[in-house]
């Protein structure tokens, strides 16, 4: 088994770099200072170890418009892309003074107007200036998201492999849905299966729950019984992208057509609501043309390196929230519609939109097609 750590592809970096790089002209931002992960990595295509868990802030990584040159923190050349040069690596400090060191040496630095950094901590706030002495210190993460947003066609190829992952996945769970089988012998058949795909880490905390008969929104008992649905939802995080799926499937022979048939009508709702200069408002309308209460959960949002925007739920719109959806934004949209005594068919799909439409990349086949 190959255990190299290799840089995404070249077509893959260069694409996410240059829309970085026109973002940053659009934002009249001279460098970016990055810390988040997500955004390292959309950057530079290195994939980086030892970063589980939460951290503050740091200069992990610069990027500098006028040349395009990337220092990155690494304590090796590891899986970092070939453009980037030896003497643009720097290594792991606990002073911060030593970072800000780095920084000054940054090519461009002293001249630098503006310099936007994705966080700040108050420790960086009154040290970067240091660095970048007649420069003003800007949030870059609208530019960062504005790049991000959009998919490059690597991208969707890319994110195209952790959705077959992930298809797989749930399918095995499926095969294994049986009277009395427990919630936690599902989710252990998911990430097994998803596993041997090349996939150890998960996207979502949830992989199936028995759902509620008498409260919508809820989780019935921590087995499956007949005249139970069950609700299955597959996420992996594959090569620094996530992709997601969801379907539900009932336990034993009963008539839940009619609440399937209802989720049919909402999903075809939604998906004729996914189209270029399209307010994301019209994702809720869905739900009240098809006659459905309106989840208390996001019903969709945007996926890439992690989550992007949008992210679009019934409070946040209602706070003020709005956004249009553009050509090559990829989402999980999700259906949820609920019956008294029967219980709830959840349904969730990856999609791209194109500037015709929409493209549906989940496919995972529902209860009625099986």
């Amino acid at each position: 088994m190959a255990t190299e750590v290799l840089p995404d592809s070249r077509a893959l970096r260069i694409g996410r770099r240059d829309r970085a790089l026109a973002e940053m002209d659009k934002h009249g931002l001279d460098i970016l200072v990055l810390g988040r992960q997500a955004n390292i990595r959309y950057v530079t295509g290195a994939p980086q170890l030892w970063i589980a868990g939460t951290r503050p802030f740091g200069p992990m990584c610069v990027l500098v418009r006028s040349t395009g040159d990337i220092y990155l923190n690494s304590t090796d050349d590891e899986g970092v892309p070939e453009e980037i040069d030896h003497d643009h690596l720097y290594g792991l400090a606990w002073n911060p003074m030593t970072l800000i060191d780095v920084l000054k040496k940054v090519d461009g630095a002293d001249a630098a107007r503006r310099v936007g950094t994705d966080a700040i901590t108050p420790t960086f706030a009154a040290l970067l200036p240091d660095a970048f002495p007649n420069a003003e210190l800007v949030d870059a993460e609208p530019a960062m998201r504005a790049a991000r947003r959009i998919k490059t066609a690597d991208e969707i190829a890319t994110m195209d492999s952790a959705l077959r992952i992930a298809e797989h996945g749930l399918a095995t769970a499926v095969s294994q849905l049986a009277p009395g089988v427990s919630e936690q012998t599902l989710a252990g058949v998911m990430m097994e299966a998803m596993a041997a795909g090349g996939v150890s880490t998960p996207a979502t905390q949830d992989a199936a729950w028995v759902t509620s008969r008498e409260r919508p929104w809820h989780r019935g008992q921590a087995s499956a019984q007949p005249g139970d649905l069950v609700a299955f939802a597959a996420g992996a995080l594959a090569n620094g992208y996530v992709a997601e799926v969801g379907r539900t499937w009932q336990v034993g022979d009963f008539d839940a057509r009619a609440l399937f048939e209802r989720s049919n009508t909402l999903y075809d709702n939604m998906l004729a609501a996914c189209r270029p200069g399209v307010s994301i408002r019209e994702l809720l309308a869905a739900y009240e043309a098809a006659g459905e209460p309106i989840p208390p959960m996001p019903i969709a949002h945007g996926l890439g390196l992690g989550f992007d925007p949008p992210v679009v739920s019934e409070t946040l719109v209602a706070a003020g929230e709005d956004d249009q959806l553009e050509a090559g934004m990829v989402l999980a949209i999700t259906g949820y519609v609920w019956q008294q005594g029967v219980g709830a068919v959840f349904r969730r799909d990856t999609v791209h939109i194109t500037e015709v439409g929409v493209d549906v990349l989940t496919h995972s086949p529902s209860w009625l097609e099986s």
